[in-house]
């Protein structure tokens, strides 16, 4: 299992994944699940993915052959004229994979999810989900972030806390917050985790970090959330019964 999240803000885009991958208790692996592409001052890109590693990957490396050798009859990554496109591109890939992997077979073990967003020049920053299917979906005002993987312990937080005019330090913070619940309730899911802030109208991928366990905004984040909620449970009144 594996957590991401990317997060749009007025200011731009944040995106926040894991690293942990895991075939059982007994073989933990790091592999990185964020992969980046820039022209700068023309586009700047981020994919992150869970699910099957093997199709990930493979998905990645055919991404990155056809950037390296594209055809007149085929957009890339590099070239496709929007977000929309590049995403097009993305989805038709990670479906052919996904595809050639099952053909004759009921097998959904090679299933993958992604999350893909940044920005091309003459459009917004625009961030989308895309399914094993090919399909996807656009986060828009309503639906201001994504997850994927191990989703449901990390997104209360993000739910009440999202604000689309915060900082980028403070909607680090928040999702910070996110994947420490998440890591505390799964061990399936952990350090270290990837970061990267693309900021609005830039064209460059910006701001990139990859953040271990001792790391000391990590750590202070994660100790203080602690202090905070037990100091928060304490202060409700007691049940009579």
């Amino acid at each position: 299992m594996t957590y991401c999240v990317g997060l749009q803000l007025n200011k731009g885009l944040v995106f926040l994944s894991d690293t942990r991958t895991n075939a059982g208790v007994d073989n933990i692996s790091t592999y990185r699940k964020m992969h980046t592409w820039e022209v700068p001052g023309e586009r700047a890109l981020v994919l992150m993915t869970a699910g099957n590693l093997a199709t990930s990957q493979a998905v990645v490396s055919l991404l990155d052959e056809r950037n390296l050798a594209p055809s007149k009859r085929n957009s890339t990554l590099l070239n496709a004229p929007s977000m929309f496109q590049a995403a097009h591109v993305i989805g038709e890939t990670l479906r052919d994979v996904i595809a050639e992997r099952t053909r004759g077979s009921e097998d959904r073990t090679f299933n993958a999810t992604m999350i893909f967003g940044g920005q091309v020049r003459g459009g917004p920053p625009r961030l989308f989900m895309i399914y094993p299917e090919g399909n996807f979906i656009e986060a828009e005002p309503d639906t201001p972030f994504f997850q994927i993987g191990e989703t449901k312990y990390g997104r209360p937080i993000l739910v009440r806390a999202y604000d689309p005019d915060m900082e980028f330090a403070r909607g680090v913070k928040l999702m910070m917050v996110s994947f420490d619940s998440t890591i505390r309730a799964n061990l399936s899911v952990g350090t270290p985790l990837d970061l990267q802030v693309y900021e609005a109208d830039s064209l460059n991928l910006g701001h990139s970090r990859r953040i271990e366990e001792t790391d000391t905004d990590w750590r202070a984040v994660s100790d203080g959330w602690s202090d905070a909620l037990r100091q928060a449970f304490d202060s409700l009144p007691d049940v009579t019964l």
